[in-house]
């Protein structure tokens, strides 16, 4: 039994096995990847799943069906492993013995049915993770009192947008600590030899029983008519034969329900013909049941299905004693029945292994599992392993409550990593075994990427809240990802720009809700962040990613600078519902809107390729001509800012434009972030970089001596630390820059206690407003959830704060302030007295960002606002979520609750801020 989950610490002279398996799977040596949370928490409710006339995925596909329905892409799971290529997968299942059906997957409601878009109603965390997954732990709380289904989603029918959301706790089903804490842990004993321990313990006052099914299942890719693809591999149960449970009972209970043991135990042995055996091996006594993983048709349309035995024979046969798993054992999906009575206050433990045992064909006898003493070290090897690791991740000046924080959100990245499967082709079209989609389809959501295949593991926001990649978004998890796993970072970063992914335009697919949105180009950005993390030397990865990046920049070049005047549109470019009315959909008049932050980005965007042209320029001189390319067009772009009527020197702000059809223009005077992306704009040229490519340096003052106007964008120049020449291009120049940091860091505008604030405080009482074509549209600060219905309403930059944009502009500072070192200092906060160099104020941000996870002065983290339980709680409140985006006055979290990928920014900030 193992009790203690505190590993010893690893002595600092052992090797660091953690960085050994990385290399290993860099190589190829051993895939220590090839396992791993690749399992998604929600398929349902996707659009992958979702083959309706007019792509409603949520009433298509919804959570009702999730337990009878076989999925078409991929799979999910509560605390579930899988192979890289979801050919079997592992999950958990629970029963309280109220509720009306397992808990085999967390439950939620949409947009339609919670107020404020897709939103989990549920409570489980990463708590770790290695990037190998040879050591992974999730913790789960589940009600021991009915799972309250009906009343969340009635309760939640009745709020509107102005109502906060009607949460799990707010129900009462956590009161008097009558819950489960289920705690799961994994460790690899090797690439494909998982231990793994299940930990429930009774928080009630009174002795409860619970019922366990570890799953193991293979994914559905047989009932779809598909040439060659009706080969049905096989599952097999068997129970603990004499002697197989021995050793130290740690669980008890009635229908199968002890579990511990040396050897042998119960087990369910996969057959697969190119995977060989895959065997669940559980200790104790438990009970096998095996049904199939095919959709019960008659429950659900009243139709003769696949099998006598579909998905949800085992839920049936556990909760209502039905005769619906197969009495031969035999089937695709199976489970081991554990029945645990748990004293007041107690815990017990399952023992569970799940290993590949034999190569394609397979068939032999699987040899019996060792429960024990091995399994056993391998639990604390990898434990002490995994602390070791992150010893040499997390720096020594980090306070034990931030390197939980960033210990929490790695865990989640990791966690994070998913198997997506989709090829928008076969979707568009259908499958032959099942009824033609709509007609409309053919022209609706994706019909323009019918080339895109998916096939991969991909970095997702979360596997519930978001199971999908998003581009930009995957582009901030990379950089902090880049600190544990640099290879995994730069695989990501090029795997998006491949053939199957990128159209032949050159357009980087934006997310699976429609592939053709726009999405901020922060991917050149991202690759150079991970070159720098890992150590500057990989020049092979910037020359493959530098490549397609010169096809996606012509992309934008072509496509969203309609007027060929530098100046971008792009559309709602991630900010949702930031202006005054929906950036993405037919302006109210005739018209260009001329937007600062595309042209921002497209500044940004041009300065790194500039940045990866020189890098690489130094190592091939073909790539000089790339780099005086960029320069130049990063000048053009910067400077349209200006002549075209983005700044607006009065307010010494970046406004959106909307340009008439008769040549006019009316500014939109909304002072959010969209007029702050700018500042990140910004390089510098060194001497020395000017000295290695004189012909850069030529053409840098030849453009200077020819075209003088553009000298406040690239003219700027002081001697840098070496003592030599250097050059500042930036879009924000040198006369500008002080007086937007003062915008910026006004308490009564962007600077807020946790951050900046996407919108200015300053419309609270000054809102804008604006009347085109007879209507009048209106901007407010509101720090919390969004008040307006524009896209969707599920989103809001209206206030809150939000990491990316934070993590951007304390990069951006930190730039300048390479440049202008200690000469340059600001008042921080504006109008305090008090100046700071920019570096000092880069690191004061890092703080407040970091401060809204850490606990103050009274114990209390912010981002759980009056969440007392969450608060105060010794059992809840060192349990770290990792919010969409964050009130703007008081830091609690808001938005898509979970865990939220980008938000694991903080991670950097702590180990930069703590270097």
């Amino acid at each position: 039994m193992i009790t203690d989950l505190s590993p010893p610490s690893p002595s600092s002279s052992a090797p660091d096995a953690e960085r050994l398996r990385l290399a290993q799977a860099d190589s190829g040596e051993q895939d220590w990847r090839a396992w791993g949370p690749y399992l998604s928490e929600r398929a349902w409710g996707t659009v992958r799943e979702d083959y309706s006339e007019h792509g409603t995925a949520w009433d298509y596909f919804p959570h009702d069906h999730a337990r009878s329905r076989a999925y078409r892409w991929n799979e999910d799971g509560m605390a579930g492993v899988c192979d890289d290529r979801q050919t079997f997968c592992f999950a958990l299942a629970l029963w309280n013995g109220r509720d009306p059906i397992l808990k085999e997957r967390m439950f939620g409601l949409g947009g339609d049915g919670g107020n404020h878009g897709e939103d989990a109603k549920e409570y489980w965390w990463y708590l770790d993770s290695t990037p190998t997954h040879s050591w992974m732990r999730w913790r789960y709380h589940y009600p021991q009192a009915a799972f309250p289904y009906d009343e969340l989603v009635a309760v939640n029918a009745l709020r509107g947008r102005d109502d906060t959301e009607y949460e799990l706790v707010d129900t009462g089903v956590f009161d008097d600590d009558r819950y489960w804490a289920v705690t799961v842990d994994y460790a690899k004993a090797s690439p494909t030899d998982m231990c793994v321990v299940v930990t429930v313990a009774n928080r009630g006052d009174t002795a409860e029983r619970l019922h366990v099914l570890p799953h193991l299942w293979f994914r559905n890719t047989w009932a779809w008519g598909l040439p060659g693809g009706d080969r049905v591999p096989r599952i097999v149960g068997s129970a603990a034969g004499p002697g197989g449970g021995t050793g130290g009972g740690s669980a008890a209970g009635t229908g199968g329900g002890s579990a511990a043991g040396t050897g042998g135990g119960a087990r369910l042995v996969g057959e697969h013909w190119v995977l060989g055996q895959i065997v669940l091996t559980g200790d104790g006594d438990p009970v096998p049941l095996l049904c199939d993983n095919d959709t019960n048709a008659e429950r659900l349309w009243g139709l003769p299905g696949r099998s006598p035995y579909p998905k949800d024979g085992i839920n049936d046969h556990v909760v209502n004693g039905a005769a619906t798993v197969n009495p031969a054992r035999e089937g695709t999906r199976g489970a081991l029945h554990y029945v645990l009575d748990v004293p007041a206050g107690g815990q017990r433990q399952i023992r569970l292994r799940l290993t590949r045992t034999a190569p394609p064909p397979g068939g032999a006898t699987p040899p019996p599992a060792d429960l024990g003493g091995g399994f056993d070290a391998v639990v604390w090897a990898r434990r002490a392993e995994a602390n070791r690791f992150f010893d040499g991740v997390v720096p020594a000046a980090a306070t034990a409550d931030e390197a939980l924080v960033a210990r929490q959100a790695i865990a989640g990245l990791m966690w994070g990593k998913q198997f997506y499967h989709f090829d928008v082709k076969r979707w568009l079209e259908g499958d032959p075994g099942s009824a033609p989609p709509p007609a409309g389809r053919r022209h609706g959501r994706n019909s323009h990427w019918r080339h895109m295949t998916s096939f991969d593991v991909i970095s997702m926001p979360d596997p519930w809240e978001y199971p999908w990649y998003a581009a930009w978004d995957l582009a901030f998890h990379c950089v902090s990802i880049a600190r544990v796993d640099p290879g995994f970072a730069k695989a990501q970063l090029l795997l998006l720009l491949r053939e199957w992914y990128l159209h032949p335009n050159g357009q980087i697919p934006a997310y699976e809700w429609a592939f053709g949105d726009v999405n901020p180009p922060v991917h050149a950005w991202a690759a150079l962040k991970v070159f720098e993390i890992d150590g500057s030397r990989d020049h092979e990865f910037l020359a493959r990613i530098m490549h397609k990046l010169l096809l996606n920049f012509t992309w934008w070049v072509n496509r969203k600078d309609t007027g060929g005047n530098n100046v971008f549109e792009g559309g709602f470019l991630g900010l949702d519902n930031v202006g005054p009315f929906d950036r993405s959909a037919a302006l109210p008049v005739a018209g260009t809107l001329e937007q600062s932050d595309g042209t921002g980005w497209m500044a940004m965007y041009a300065l790194n390729l500039l940045d990866i042209a020189v890098v690489l320029a130094e190592h091939d001189r073909t790539w000089v001509d790339t780099a005086t390319k960029f320069f130049e067009h990063f000048a053009y772009i910067a400077a349209a800012g200006y002549h075209q009527g983005l700044w607006d020197d009065e307010d010494a702000f970046f406004y959106d434009v909307l340009r008439l059809a008769d040549g006019s223009q009316v500014p939109l005077k909304v002072r959010s972030v969209v007029g702050l992306l700018p500042l990140a704009a910004t390089t510098r040229l060194t001497a020395r970089t000017l000295r290695r490519l004189p012909e850069l340096g030529d053409r840098l003052r030849w453009f200077l001596a020819h075209r003088p106007e553009y000298a406040d964008v690239v003219g700027a120049r002081r001697l840098g630390p070496d003592g030599r020449q250097q050059r500042l291009l930036s879009m924000v120049g040198p006369d500008q820059v002080v007086r937007l940091l003062a915008r910026m860091l006004d308490p009564d505008e962007f600077l807020s206690e946790y951050g900046l604030r996407t919108l200015s405080r300053a419309h609270l009482d000054k809102p804008f407003t604006v009347t085109l074509g007879g209507q009048e549209f209106s901007v407010g600060y509101e720090p919390a959830e969004s008040t307006s219905g524009l896209f969707g309403g599920n989103s809001n930059w209206r206030g809150p704060i939000w990491m990316p944009t934070n993590f951007l502009l304390i990069s951006a500072l930190r730039d300048y302030a390479a440049f202008f070192g200690d000469d340059l200092q600001v008042e921080y906060p504006t109008r305090s007295g008090v100046k700071r160099t920019l570096d000092e104020i880069a690191d004061d941000l890092s703080a407040r960002l970091i401060s809204l996870f850490t606990r103050d002065d009274w114990g209390r983290r912010p981002i759980y606002g009056a969440a007392q339980l969450f608060q105060t709680h010794p059992d809840w409140r060192d349990l770290i979520s990792f919010p969409e985006y964050f009130h703007g006055d008081n830091g609690a979290g808001l938005g898509a609750w979970h865990q939220t990928g980008w938000t694991a920014l903080v991670a950097d900030l702590i180990l930069t801020l703590r270097r």
